[in-house]
C-alpha cells in the first residue's frame, strides 16, 4: 500500500481524506491545524486525537519532518542556516535572515539544479529531484519552531529552479498563504526563475500576488548564454516580454536580480546596456555581489565598481539597490553548505 503523503494535502484533500476513514470532520480539522498552524512534530503531540485514529494514521501516512542535521549562526549579522535531512538521506539548505521588518526565510524548491548557471554552487552535481510541498512547508515550520518568533516573509531562492518544479511549487504557495495553515501575506513571497519563459506565463494566470524575481545576470543575450545555459533555451527578448506580460496581468512590479561577477558583466557599458534593457518596465534591480565558489573562478568586483554601476542605473532612471550581504562567513551562498557536508561525507 503506497502511504498518503499527508502533509502535502492541502485543506479540502485533509478532510476528504479524513471522511474516507470513517472520521468526522472536525477531525479533518484539528489534524491540519496541528500540522499547520501548531507545527506538530508527531501524531504524538496531537493530544485530542484518539489512540486509535493517531495509531491508523501512522500506518497509512507519510508524516514528513525535516531534520536539521547542521545549523550555523553567523558572527556578523545572526543569519542562521540550516542544513535539514529529508527521509530518504539527501540534504536541502534553508536560510533565516532577520531584518527590522520582520524575519525572512529563503527555502530550497528542489534538492540539486539542473539549470547549470556558471556561478553557483547549487547546480554543482545536477539535479537529484523535486522536493514535495510539504518538504517545502516544512523548512519554514521547523525554521518557525526552533527559532520560536512568526516567519513573516518568503523567498524561493534557494537551492533548485522553483518553476522547474511548478505544481508543488503553487500547492506550497498557497497552503502557507492559507488562512487554514500560517497565513503568510502572498505579497510577502517571492519566488525566483532563471527564466523558463511557459511557466512564467502560467504563473501569470494563477491569480497569486506574489513577487517574481527574474535572475537576469546580464545585459545581453551573448553574455546570458556564457553564464546560464537555460539562455540557450529562451531568449533574452522572449524572457523580457514574458516578464511584461507577468506585470500586465498581476500588477505587480517585477524584480530582476544581477548577480555582479567581476570583469564579466560589471562594467559601465553593461550597466548602460542594462538601462536599456529594463528601463521600460515597472521593475527594481537587485544588485548582488557574487559569492566567490571555490569550484568556480568567478571573483566579487570591489565596491567602488558596485557602486559605479548602481550609480549608472540610477542615473537612467532605474529603482535599484545593492542586496545586503548576509551570512558571508557561513556559506552563505546557495549550495555552498550543502556542498561542503557531501564533500565531507560522501568523498
Amino acid at each position: 500500500m503506497t502511504k498518503v503523503d499527508i502533509k502535502s494535502l492541502d485543506y479540502q484533500e485533509l478532510q476528504a481524506y479524513v471522511a474516507g476513514l470513517g472520521e468526522k470532520s472536525f477531525r479533518g480539522k484539528q489534524i491540519y491545524q496541528w500540522m499547520h498552524e501548531k507545527l506538530a512534530e508527531s501524531y504524538d503531540e496531537m493530544s485530542n486525537l484518539s489512540k486509535a485514529l493517531r495509531t491508523r494514521l501512522e500506518g497509512e501516512t507519510v508524516f514528513t519532518v525535516l531534520k536539521p542535521v547542521q545549523v550555523l549562526t553567523s558572527a556578523l549579522d545572526g543569519t542562521q542556516k540550516y542544513l535539514f535531512e529529508l527521509e530518504d538521506g539527501n540534504v536541502i539548505e534553508s536560510v533565516l535572515m532577520k531584518y527590522k521588518h520582520g524575519n525572512s526565510v529563503c527555502i530550497s524548491s528542489q534538492v540539486g539544479c539542473r539549470m547549470g548557471c556558471r556561478f553557483c554552487a547549487s547546480t554543482i552535481g545536477g539535479l537529484n529531484r523535486n522536493l514535495t510541498p510539504a518538504e517545502m512547508l516544512e523548512q519554514v515550520y521547523r525554521i518557525q519552531r526552533s527559532s520560536g518568533e512568526r516567519v513573516s516573509n518568503l523567498v524561493v531562492m534557494g537551492t533548485g529552479e522553483p518553476l522547474d518544479n511548478y505544481d508543488n511549487l503553487l500547492k506550497f504557495i498557497r497552503m502557507l498563504s492559507d488562512d487554514h495553515g500560517l497565513n503568510i501575506s502572498q505579497r510577502n513571497i517571492t519566488v525566483s526563475t532563471c527564466g523558463i519563459v511557459p511557466n512564467i506565463h502560467r504563473l501569470a494566470l494563477e491569480d497569486l500576488q506574489i513577487t517574481l524575481a527574474l535572475s537576469l545576470h546580464a545585459s545581453n543575450q551573448e553574455k546570458r548564454k556564457q553564464l546560464m545555459p537555460i539562455a540557450n533555451k529562451y531568449a533574452l527578448p522572449q524572457v523580457l516580454e514574458a516578464c511584461r506580460s507577468y506585470f500586465e496581468k498581476t500588477g505587480r512590479r517585477l524584480t530582476f536580480e544581477y548577480s555582479l561577477v567581476g570583469g564579466v558583466n560589471d562594467s559601465q557599458e553593461d550597466a548602460r546596456e542594462l538601462s536599456g534593457l529594463v528601463g521600460d518596465l515597472n521593475c527594481h534591480v537587485n544588485l548582488i555581489p557574487v559569492n566567490p565558489v571555490k569550484e568556480r573562478d568567478y571573483v566579487q568586483p570591489d565596491s567602488g565598481v558596485v557602486q559605479a554601476f548602481k550609480n549608472k542605473l540610477e542615473k537612467n532612471g532605474i529603482n535599484v539597490t545593492i542586496r545586503r550581504e548576509m551570512g558571508r562567513d557561513i556559506d552563505g551562498a546557495c549550495g555552498q553548505l550543502r556542498r561542503k557536508y557531501l564533500n565531507t561525507h560522501f568523498c
